[in-house]
């Protein structure tokens, strides 16, 4: 079906994750490959280096294996980003490690994602490594899962094999919350269905894995019912000689979360002063509404103090405010969390400074129940903690909104970032009544 040049063509971000050597880095070069998104000098960079690190073989894998380390190895060790589009829908792509010690990197590349693909390799089934990506991708509250059970060159082409799999796979699945979960034996490696439907597997009647990617819905994966506005910006051009720009005063930033329209009554925190949205500008120009997550400008109808990292929200659905938070946090540092010791804690467009005031548990990511109580969290760790800040956050639970509801822990004078965490909801000790400034 032709897709008419004005339809809208959105975008989605995915990541690649199991097991080492399951074909992540493959399944990414054949998706650029088959769907003809390399340039001709990538392509003939692959030939070129056919001899030395596919035996003859275009290794496809090189397009996102670009370290020294990593093609020696013939393993993924960083995050790699790759981007290409079809006419349906543009694509972020980041090719995740696989390897325990490199949790930290699949949170990382995971983190904004709309959609995860875990590989099964089909010789060996439902593994140790499938549930614990199972496991993150359902922490971070990722929308969508893909199963690509891939080598099934290498089983035969078995549909006994795949349904066993993902039977495998079904009892395990209680245990995450995951709400879209989709199948798809694939062949990274000759390509069946990947791109092209596979003529060695006429008994799976479902999309290859690009047609699912762009068919997929993601409209409804952002929280449009409370509105949210980091303020990021306050642009003020004042240029006297524009009747336009002269006291122009516009609040910039990236729409978390819900929609905002002209004439809509807001309030901005932490202060409590309330306004009415007096025009919306996009780089479209002026517009009657916007939502999530759109960047846009701000005029409001009075002249009151909005500075960044001030939050612009609906006055109806208020988030909470707290200096006191409860998280989930991931450890990314060689050096282990202690408790006491100040980070800054970057949320939103704010900073503050922050301490871990208490270590609740460690996680166990292969089953997501809790550990005995521990005393540290070492790099790739996940655990329950007790956080404490200078000034008070404006924030949402991750479980209702993943921009609001996320924050990143920097170590103070390497400026290293050392931990993302999660935040759990707000109490209702941390919604206070804020008083309304009208104006």
């Amino acid at each position: 079906m032709s897709i008419p040049l004005h339809h809208p063509v959105d975008l989605l971000r995915f990541n690649t994750c199991g097991s080492v050597d399951d074909g992540k880095s493959t399944l990414i070069g054949r998706l650029l490959y088959d769907s003809k998104s390399l340039m001709d000098d990538q392509v003939e960079a692959l030939e070129r280096s056919a001899d030395l690190t596919g035996g003859g073989q275009i290794n496809l894998a090189n397009l996102t294996d670009g370290l020294r380390a990593e093609r020696e190895q013939g393993i993924t060790i960083d995050v790699a980003y790759r981007y290409f589009a079809t006419p349906r829908r543009k694509f972020i792509i980041a090719d995740t490690p696989g390897h325990v010690q490199y949790t930290r990197n699949m949170v990382t590349g995971a983190s904004s994602a709309n959609l995860s693909v875990v590989l099964v390799d089909a010789r060996l089934g439902v593994i140790e490594q499938s549930r614990r990506h199972s496991c993150i991708a359902s922490l971070l509250r990722i929308p969508h899962l893909v199963v690509a059970v891939n080598k099934m060159d290498l089983a035969g082409y078995s549909e006994e094999r795949f349904l066993e799999i993902r039977d495998q796979f079904e009892g395990f699945l209680p245990r995450l919350d995951l709400k879209d979960v989709k199948f798809i034996p694939v062949s990274a490696l000759d390509g069946d269905n990947v791109v092209d439907p596979s003529k060695n597997m006429p008994w799976y009647p479902g999309p290859t894995l690009l047609g699912h990617l762009e068919d997929v819905h993601i409209g409804s994966d952002w929280n449009l019912s409370a509105f949210r506005l980091p303020v990021q910006w306050v642009n003020r051009p004042n240029n006297p000689s524009d009747p336009l720009l002269h006291d122009f005063r516009g609040l910039s930033g990236q729409i978390a979360g819900g929609i905002v329209r002209v004439g809509q009554p807001v309030m901005v925190l932490p202060s409590g002063f309330s306004s009415t949205v007096k025009e919306i500008l996009t780089t479209e120009g002026s517009v009657a509404e916007a939502f999530a997550p759109q960047s846009v400008t701000l005029v409001l109808e009075h002249d009151i103090d909005v500075s960044r990292g001030d939050t612009i929200v609906d006055p109806e659905n208020l988030p909470g405010s707290a200096t006191d938070l409860h998280a989930k946090i991931c450890w990314l540092h060689p050096r282990p969390l202690q408790p006491g010791k100040k980070y800054f804690l970057k949320h939103t467009t704010q900073t503050v400074q922050a301490s871990v005031t208490t270590i609740e548990h460690r996680i166990n990511i292969s089953t997501l129940e809790p550990e005995s109580e521990a005393q540290e969290l070492g790099m790739n760790d996940i655990g329950e903690v007790r956080l404490r800040t200078s000034a008070p956050i404006v924030f949402d639970g991750y479980a209702s909104n993943r921009l609001t509801g996320s924050f990143i822990l920097i170590e103070q004078g390497t400026n290293a970032t050392v931990g993302a965490g999660m935040l759990h909801p707000p109490t209702e000790l941390a919604k206070p009544e804020y008083k309304d400034f009208a104006i």
